[in-house]
């Protein structure tokens, strides 16, 4: 069972990326356990059902004979495809299902939280931790041809979602990466689904809640009735703002604004640069609301429509290179509705930037000469799809291109042959200090290809 104090202390007080039917879900549900009997319990000193001095292990691990042992995580649909296990030797289990025809499946169903390493959709809850660990391996793996992110989600935690999303941004610069709005792929779900190289939509599946919410309870009258009067014994004059036992005084109210404010510049960003169609005003435009197929393709939030199945079998049977082209989005510039209300759909608008000639021809000189470093290096041959890829369709640095091509298999038509040339290599280096072997892989600092990817989309956290 859950331990509510846990969720409420994810859920109080902290910019959130969910839908509103999620954030009321949750909210009733505290407001439950905040009652009066549950007062009672907390007067008592008990916790009802639930006590914070037990630990419980949902998942228990199991021991082999060899003294290894396995942690058993809740894995997703067992429809499609397997779970196939890693080519450096030890056979591990990859954390992803993957296709005979190399197609990766990540399934993506429940709130999504900042840290938990081995929690999935069959817990009801994703962890951003997990899922970039998840999408790094479908993008080493030299099986994996493409990735589809099946998404059923309202969203989650703000802090995390940013990095989960450049995350995408950059495996998706390698191999096509697919989000399919599989039912709900809302707030935080959306800015990451925003990154990848396509958004396919059910026909019924919901996108959009484009915006951030902060809840605040104030407890304070419940406690008098019951008789309960706390008190705050502290150091620093900010340290119990925003604390759930008095209202919430203005200048706290202000503070917690300016914060939601930053997180919704942050995610109205994300979507801008991933979604290359939208523009910052159109997205704004939306309000937040939620939008059905259709409506959500007019606006320009999903590419298509289209079931698993069909996106699967495109996915399967398509070409490498045609899968990662990015569509051009062309929103409506007609109104259109909501399921809630009227929402203006602003076409795209083209910035005005004064440049002098001179300027101009300094940054077609750096680009071409990015365009050569990437092209030209030896890491690309036997990848020059992916080459071309990192230098036509992506602001990469050639630095940081040349490494995620040397972490990418190269080309060979004939099967075997690979399979022979991938016999004896040595596994990828996940630890970043780890020191290379001569001959070796090359490993690709994620971080830092996240970090420029958020450097060249200009994401940060506006000065207030």
């Amino acid at each position: 069972m859950i331990v509510p104090h846990r969720i409420a202390g994810q859920f109080y007080n902290r910019p959130l990326l969910l839908t509103p039917t999620a954030a009321d879900t949750i909210s009733n549900f505290l407001i439950s356990r905040g009652s009066a009997a549950a007062a009672a319990d907390m007067r008592r000193g008990g916790g009802g059902d639930d006590d914070a001095r037990e630990t419980r292990v949902l998942f228990e691990p199991t021991r082999g004979a060899d003294g290894t042992t396995t942690v058993h995580s809740p894995s997703a649909s067992r429809f499609y495809g397997e779970t196939p296990l890693s080519e450096d030797g030890t056979r591990r289990p990859l954390p992803f299902r993957r296709t005979a025809e190399g197609v990766a499946i990540l399934t993506l169903v429940g709130e999504w939280v900042n840290r938990g390493g081995y929690i999935g959709a069959s817990s009801g809850v994703i962890s951003y931790e997990g899922f970039k660990f998840q999408i790094e391996q479908a993008v080493r793996d030299p099986r994996t041809k493409a990735v589809l992110l099946d998404m059923e989600s309202p969203g989650g935690e703000a802090v995390g979602a940013f990095e989960a999303a450049a995350t995408v941004r950059a495996a998706a610069a390698v191999k096509p990466v697919w989000a399919l709005v599989n039912g709900l792929c809302a707030s935080a779900a959306y800015a990451i689904a925003s990154a990848a190289t396509r958004i396919v939509s059910i026909p019924t599946g919901i996108s959009g809640s484009i915006g951030v919410v902060l809840a605040h309870f104030d407890y304070s009258e419940m406690l008098v009735k019951e008789g309960i009067k706390p008190t705050f014994i502290h150091a620093g004059a900010r340290k119990v703002d925003a604390n759930p036992y008095q209202a919430l005084p203005e200048a706290v109210r202000e503070r917690l604004q300016g914060e939601v404010d930053d997180f919704y510049a942050m995610f109205v960003q994300t979507v801008a640069a991933g979604r290359t169609g939208l523009t910052e005003k159109a997205i704004k435009a939306t309000e937040a609301a939620t939008f059905m197929g259709a409506e959500a393709q007019r606006l320009g939030l999903v590419d298509a429509l289209q079931t698993f199945e069909d996106v699967l079998g495109e996915l399967s049977a398509g070409d490498t290179n045609a899968l990662r082209i990015r569509p051009g989005v062309k929103p409506a510039a007609a109104a259109v509705r909501s399921s809630s209300e009227p929402v203006a759909a602003a076409a795209p608008l083209l910035m005005e930037i004064n440049v002098t000639e001179a300027d101009a021809e300094q940054i077609r000189a750096t680009e071409r000469h990015r365009f050569r470093s990437i092209l030209s290096s030896p890491e690309a041959k036997g990848r020059e799809a992916q080459a071309n890829e990192l230098a036509f369709g992506t602001n990469l640095s050639a630095e940081t291109a040349v490494a995620i091509l040397a972490a990418a298999p190269r080309a060979n038509g004939d099967f075997a042959a690979f399979e022979a040339s991938m016999a004896g290599r040595k596994e990828l280096a996940l630890d970043p200090t780890e020191p290379k072997a001569a001959g070796g892989n090359e490993t690709v600092d994620w971080a830092a290809v996240a970090a420029e990817q958020n450097a060249k989309a200009g994401l940060k956290v506006p000065g207030r």
